[in-house]
């Protein structure tokens, strides 16, 4: 039951007792409901039923006002956990009834940019699932969209907010470990080519439904069929690796958490090199033991079992730092970088921090250990901005240069020679000096989905 401030003090003053959660007060350290952001999650895939179920009802600030799923089956499953909750079909009539202060966009990767866009233009502040986008130029529309919009835009690099990683970076940026040399990075597997030619693939789509157009968006439309869309993270037509130690899958987020420990995070590297041919490979050797819980909050060695296109490679920054993606996958910091420094290294993980110096890590205060979950801590310092005006810790242009690495990796793996140096530029965000590897920057859109215009 819903009481007003009005009802409340009428009834306070007749003198009948009211029963009010502590919450609807704002007791308890949690917001009353006109103090709280007001969302719809767009999505319920994998990440779109964690915001759902468990990440949202845990921060102080945010309350849902709606669910949206293209795919019916979906919404239905979300009816039985949440009947109360508006759903919906189609997002923008989910953003007209429901007077939502933001949307969660947590479609696949394909999508997220036109649907990222489209909530803008309707006065959504977003939260962009990552990759935030397919290409480096959608990226950048995405990011030029926001700032004309004046739209608050987070994306899912929840590394950013968490305390330990916030500390760990601070310990790097005031010299703990010296002047950073290197850091290593995984060397994480990238998307394979749709493989059209495959007769199991290659099916007349006509008669497709409607939902499977929507679902296709800018890629080719092709039939439906289950397993693209539960494993379009695997083709470079929808995301750019997004299995699990994949390039954009858990590499924006170990890509990320370097740009965060070097001061690179607005801008990129200048020189790239690849070291060996990309080839379809495993993600890395596999002792014969077992591991259990790891320190980035998965069973992180078993999920990086993964064979796809790989390639060592190194990237330089302007800073001095060389980057070397090199780690496998049955070691390291699989969410995370390992920083050199010339008076010791750190190792930060997302929910562990190790060093050498071993008395650097020790000295991490209590205030600084990471307490609930990486997800919890982003989404209420989103909704905390959303309510001040301040950005976000994981800031769209911030999401756009995280999500330019992956991009990068793939690109210069397809289209730069072996052993010699290619080279970016930060700002224009092209090569100089490598005309095929531009052509990969951005790629035609299906008709009726082109990017609105801002």
């Amino acid at each position: 039951m819903k009481i007003s401030r009005r009802s409340l003090l009428k009834s306070a003053l007749a003198g009948v007792p009211i029963l009010v959660s502590a919450g609807a007060l704002g007791l308890a350290d949690e917001a009353a409901p006109s103090e709280r952001v007001r969302v719809g999650i767009i999505g319920q895939g994998g990440r779109g039923r964690g915001f759902l179920h468990s990440y949202l009802s845990d921060a102080k600030n945010i309350e849902i006002g709606g669910v949206c799923d293209i795919f019916e089956p979906r919404l239905a499953d979300a009816a039985k956990s949440f009947p109360n909750i508006p759903r919906y079909t189609d997002f923008r009539k989910m953003i007209e009834e429901q007077k939502l202060d933001g949307v969660l966009v947590e479609t696949v990767t394909h999508q997220r940019v036109w649907v990222g866009i489209q909530a803008m233009l309707m006065g959504m502040h977003v939260y962009m699932e990552k990759p935030m986008a397919l290409t480096v130029k959608e990226g950048r529309a995405m990011v030029n969209a926001a700032r004309k919009l004046n739209k608050i835009v987070q994306v899912g690099t929840q590394q950013r907010s968490l305390p330990l990683c916030k500390w760990a970076c601070e310990q790097i940026a005031n010299g703990a470990i010296g002047k950073v040399k290197t850091v290593l990075v995984p060397n994480f597997v990238g998307p394979y080519p749709f493989p059209d030619d495959d007769p199991k693939y290659n099916l007349d789509p006509k008669d497709c439904p409607d939902w499977w157009n929507i679902w296709t968006n800018q890629a080719k439309l092709r039939a439906c069929l289950p397993e693209v869309q539960r494993g379009w993270a695997r083709w470079a037509d929808y995301d750019a690796g997004g299995l699990c130690f994949g390039v954009s899958g858990w590499g924006t987020h170990a890509f990320d958490q370097m740009q965060m420990a070097i001061g690179t995070s607005l801008t990129g590297p200048t020189r790239i090199r690849l070291e060996e041919p990309c080839t379809i490979q495993d993600s890395g050797k596999y002792p014969n033991r077992a591991y259990g819980e790891e320190e980035t909050g998965v069973q992180y060695y078993g999920m990086a079992r993964v064979t796809g296109p790989r390639a060592k490679m190194k990237m330089w920054f302007d800073n001095g730092v060389e980057v070397r993606f090199e780690l496998d996958g049955d070691r390291g910091p699989g969410l995370g970088c390992i920083v050199v420094g010339d008076k010791g290294k750190m190792e930060i993980n997302r929910h562990k921090v190790s060093s050498n110096p071993k008395e650097i890590a020790a000295s991490l205060p209590e205030e600084c250990k990471n307490t609930r979950d990486e997800t919890v801590y982003h989404a209420e310092n989103w909704a905390d901005c959303i309510k001040t005006g301040k950005t976000p810790n994981a800031d769209v242009e911030i999401g756009q240069r995280s999500t330019t690495i992956c991009e990068l990796v793939n690109i210069v793996r397809a289209a730069a020679p072996v052993g010699k140096d290619v080279h970016w530029d930060p700002v224009k965000e092209e090569f100089t000096d490598l005309p095929e590897g531009n052509k990969l920057l951005s790629r035609p859109r299906r008709e009726g989905w082109e990017l609105p215009e801002v």
